[in-house]
């Protein structure tokens, strides 16, 4: 991913509330578009980043479920 990507992702969401953030996360969802995949891969990098190693595992637990369905 090209960093300028990043960092413009990372400056259009600085200083959101966590309802804000929710929102996007949500929309970027539902909206399905494949142009999202990034910043919705950008957003989980930083909270990746931002956990513990308790809080990566039972993430890496609810993407282990999510993906036997």
């Amino acid at each position: 991913m090209n960093l300028n990507l990043r960092q413009a992702i990372i400056a259009n969401v600085s200083g959101n509330t966590q309802d804000q953030l929710k929102d996007t996360i949500v929309d970027a969802i539902q909206s399905g578009e494949e142009k999202m995949l990034p910043g919705l891969g950008v957003l989980f990098e930083i909270i990746w980043n931002q956990a513990d190693e308790a809080e990566r595992q039972e993430m890496l637990q609810c993407l282990e479920q999510g993906l036997k369905h």
